[in-house]
């Protein structure tokens, strides 16, 4: 059976209908529905990067901020949520506007993630879209931390997204170098002189 085709956006939703989701960013604590079953899983041939540009949820057109993309190379570590059998089609609708109708800036797929047994199952995997004009690439550390510093959107501070991300990772035992030296470089930025580095809530 076929996967609903849901509108308005430039991009269409894959066909396959997978059982899991695989989250390495604000899905890993915020999936927005109920899920039976939550796993540490790993994504080879991509990694997370702080890519994209938010205009919406972490930011505005005004002052963007940046947020998690992934891109082709390495391995990405996270965690895949198993999608409910009972209301599997109102779950895939809700990640499809959450991920792709507000900004486009992500690509619906499916790949095969690898859990900590080594058993693999296919998951649905949202991608940076590379060709979006909000898609930022890899940029020197000072300039993503302005934008980390300044965004501020719907769902809130970009800080607190980056802070939840690494506590996330922490939290299932892994550790992503870029993403903790980009955060203890946004605390040192924060800092004054005689002052402790800044809490996000």
């Amino acid at each position: 059976m076929a996967a609903t085709a849901y509108p308005a956006s430039s991009t269409a939703p894959v066909a396959a209908r997978p059982d899991w989701v695989f989250a390495y960013g604000s899905l890993m604590w915020n999936p927005g529905f109920a899920t039976p079953r939550s796993l540490p899983a790993r994504l080879p041939g991509w990694h997370r990067a702080f890519c994209i540009r938010s205009e919406h949820y972490r930011g505005t057109k005004e002052a963007p901020g940046l947020i998690l993309g992934l891109l082709p190379g390495g391995v990405c570590r996270g965690v895949i949520h198993r999608l409910p059998r009972d209301g599997y089609d109102v779950v895939r609708k809700y990640l499809w506007d959450r991920e792709i109708l507000n900004d486009g800036v992500y690509l619906e797929t499916v790949r095969p993630v690898t859990l900590a047994d080594g058993a693999k199952v296919e998951a649905l995997v949202y991608l940076a879209n590379r060709d979006h004009l909000q898609y930022a690439g890899k940029l020197p550390q000072t300039e993503a931390v302005r934008l980390i510093r300044q965004g501020v959107g719907v769902t809130g501070r970009n800080l607190d997204y980056l802070v939840n991300t690494v506590e996330q990772l922490e939290a299932h035992g892994f550790r992503d170098p870029s993403l903790h030296a980009l955060l203890e470089a946004v605390r040192r930025s924060l800092v004054r002189p005689g002052s402790k580095a800044p809490a996000a809530s």
